[in-house]
């Protein structure tokens, strides 16, 4: 199989994936870093990091995604993994539920039991946009399911591809590529045009013809299933490719270190910091080309250079965090900012929340009042983080233990997915592990593999028993 791979963690899945498949069309570092050429070809699938660095979207023929989710998901135990309900390409009937300052959300169906919406800019419609209106939408650019975003519709169609794109009407100025192209064997379906990209530059003319045939057939796909749709949205109508999310916990990405140091110098918690900040993705180029093997030394049992990150780009005392607290089934809630009190070089930070009234706090069952205060330390890489809860007189209301996959603590927020079971200390001193039910479901649900829930259970049970 042909594989396309871009973003920070290139050089590692490149090295990974060339095990056992092709890889084509590798940028010039790629090329100068491995020795190789690599092939301009077409690609079965293509693997791209996410914009916000905390995964990659694996997009491309269905059975070619589908073999890769299930080899990159066995990087490490906190590598989850999403089927994608709206890959790039995909056609939607949909409905307006709501209209905001720049675009309107739709409703997108539902796919596989999972509710879909999308947002739709007001400059890619003609005409004014109100609730209930109905449009054939189509997905520009997807998002991963722990985003806060929804993915970006437009009416225009087009039939995404690695070497080429295809655009329903006029596609635009043609480019040296383009007009080389009129002599191919294959000619491009009526009523669409090719939009070659700047790596079909170094395409043979068997591997141009062979992405424009395939590029066709996606095409027709669309057009006969858009032809043949039948009554009323919204719902799915078709994706000319799938796709496929996953998310890298800590020790994922301390895995693909591991693997990018067969191929060049890596500094320990590369793909950690490159993570972080595009500041501190090229301060890591620079520490690597400057510094050679000795980048590799840190301050963890990881060799992660804690003090040092976080010196440079932050937390610092003072500042304030997001607590970006991710579920298993994909979605990311943030449980508030706070400011941070302390910093350990060590590797933690303290953080410090003032609540609000009303309720109480989940299985403590103690009463929340306005005042309150909830302490919270995190300390990178544990597997479980601490909240003690204290009335505005000191007083303890009771403490929450949270299991979760390895914490990271980036500049702007700390981050997680969430394990399910947990435990926590009442004000008396009564200690009880919850929430094992929750664990046991996800399990079977398979969006907990069964080593994370492994990992879970083992945490939980060696909290209960120091607590």
């Amino acid at each position: 199989m042909n594989v396309r791979v871009r973003g920070i963690y290139t050089t590692a899945l490149t090295e990974l994936l060339r095990e056992d498949h092709d890889v084509v069309s590798a940028s010039p570092p790629i090329r100068e870093r491995f020795g190789e050429p690599f092939d301009v070809d077409v690609a079965g699938a293509t693997v791209r990091t996410t914009d916000d660095r905390e995964g990659i979207a694996v997009t491309g023929e269905n059975e070619a995604v589908s073999d890769l989710r299930d080899r990159l998901a066995a990087i490490g135990r906190d590598t989850l993994a999403w089927d994608a309900t709206a890959p790039p390409g995909s056609v939607f009937l949909a409905e307006v539920i709501d209209t905001l300052g720049s675009g309107a959300i739709v409703d997108l169906g539902s796919v596989d039991g999972t509710s879909v919406s999308g947002f739709l800019p007001y400059d890619r419609v003609d005409g004014y946009v109100e609730e209930g209106d109905s449009y054939r939408l189509q997905v520009a650019e997807a998002e991963p399911p722990w985003s806060d975003d929804r993915p970006t519709l437009a009416r225009d169609l087009r039939i995404p591809g690695g070497l080429v794109e295809l655009r329903r009407g006029d596609g635009g100025p043609m480019s040296e590529t383009a007009r080389l192209a009129d002599i191919l064997p294959v000619d491009p379906i009526d009523g669409w045009t090719p939009r070659w990209s700047h790596a079909a530059d170094d395409a043979s003319l068997d591997a141009m013809a062979a992405a424009l045939d395939r590029a066709n057939d996606r095409a027709e796909r669309v057009m006969s299933a858009i032809a043949s749709a039948e009554g009323e949205g919204p719902r799915r109508v078709v994706t000319p490719v799938s796709g496929a999310w996953l998310w890298f916990g800590r020790e994922s990405r301390f895995e693909l270190d591991s693997i990018r140091r067969r191929v060049s110098t890596t500094m320990a918690g590369h793909h950690r910091t490159k993570a972080a900040t595009d500041a501190a993705s090229s301060a890591v180029d620079f520490v690597e080309a400057l510094c050679g093997p000795a980048a590799e030394d840190g301050n963890d049992e990881t060799g992660f250079p804690f003090d040092v990150v976080t010196r440079q780009f932050g937390p610092q005392t003072g500042d304030s965090v997001a607590i970006r607290h991710g579920k298993p089934a994909g979605r990311t809630i943030t449980l508030g900012r706070g400011e941070v009190t302390e910093r350990d070089p060590g590797g933690s930070i303290t953080v410090e929340r003032e609540m609000s009234g009303g309720g109480t706090y989940d299985a403590i069952g103690v009463e929340r009042t306005a005042g309150d205060v909830a302490r919270t330390t995190f300390v990178e890489g544990r597997w479980w983080y601490a909240t003690v809860y204290e009335s505005a007189a000191g007083e303890r209301r009771g403490t929450y233990v949270n299991v979760c996959t390895p914490v990271e603590i980036f500049p702007r927020a700390v981050r997680y997915v969430d394990l399910h079971v947990d435990v926590v200390k009442g004000p008396d001193g009564d200690v009880r592990r919850v929430d094992d039910d929750e664990l046991d479901a996800a399990v079977v649900a398979g969006t907990v593999p069964e080593p994370l829930a492994a990992r879970a259970r083992e945490v939980a049970a060696s909290i209960e028993n120091v607590l």
